[in-house]
């Protein structure tokens, strides 16, 4: 990943956690995704659909070894899960606008629990022009909450009540690979889901994204 992007993160952190430069803070991360989902779109412009099933790292240990549409699903699954349903306590989009149909997904999980070929297989069966349009609408509302949050808000903390709604939505799965994820998020307060969900997360995915595409056109 771009050494500016990972800067740029760090001086997030910092921003966000002294009140006088909060609102700055925000301003750089929305510049910090508006960066980062620009690499998503370049995607979509310089690779065929194959591609974003191809698996050049598959049985290696990393988020290389994943498909580039899964990454795509895992971010935005998450994101929305995260902003709807445990910050903001309404319907996810992916529920209110019906994109398991839209998509064309077998899940409405993060997808963690897939792993090796099933990953492969779950990737060719979604609608990319819908995962894309899916992407963009949890992005921008999740911007549009980020905007709206006040230095006091980094403080809360989520409860046994946020946990148990989670739980009941089923959009983690009960496998090893998944079920952490609820008892990580509202371990969390607003500031660490900042951090991690809405900026780092992405990055760590993309960053994957951008291996991958190299190794199928490194030839």
């Amino acid at each position: 990943m771009d050494n500016e992007l990972i800067e740029l993160c760090s001086k997030i952190k910092e921003e966000i956690s002294n009140e006088n430069t909060f609102h700055l803070g925000i301003e750089n991360l929305l510049l910090l995704r508006k960066q980062l989902f620009n690499a998503i779109l370049q995607l979509k412009a310089e690779l065929c659909r194959d591609d974003f099933n191809a698996m050049p790292f598959i049985g290696k240990d990393g988020f290389h070894s994943k498909t580039i549409a899964y990454s795509i699903w895992h971010i935005f699954r998450i994101e929305d899960i995260v902003s709807h349903t445990l910050i903001n306590g309404d319907v996810q989009i992916f529920f209110s606008e019906n994109f398991q149909e839209r998509i064309g997904s077998p899940i409405i999980t993060t997808g963690n629990e897939l792993v090796k070929q099933r990953i492969g297989d779950f990737s060719e069966k979604l609608d990319l022009e819908a995962l894309y349009q899916y992407s963009t609408k949890v992005k921008a509302n999740t911007e549009f909450m980020l905007k709206n949050l006040v230095f006091a808000d980094l403080k809360r903390s989520f409860t046994i009540e946020d946990k148990l709604r989670l739980e009941s939505l089923c959009v983690v799965s009960q496998s090893d690979n998944a079920k952490w994820l609820i008892d990580y998020w509202c371990g969390e307060d607003l500031k660490g889901l900042i951090l991690m969900p809405f900026s780092k997360h992405w990055m760590a995915h993309i960053y994957a994204c951008m291996l991958i595409r190299n190794k199928l056109y490194s030839k």
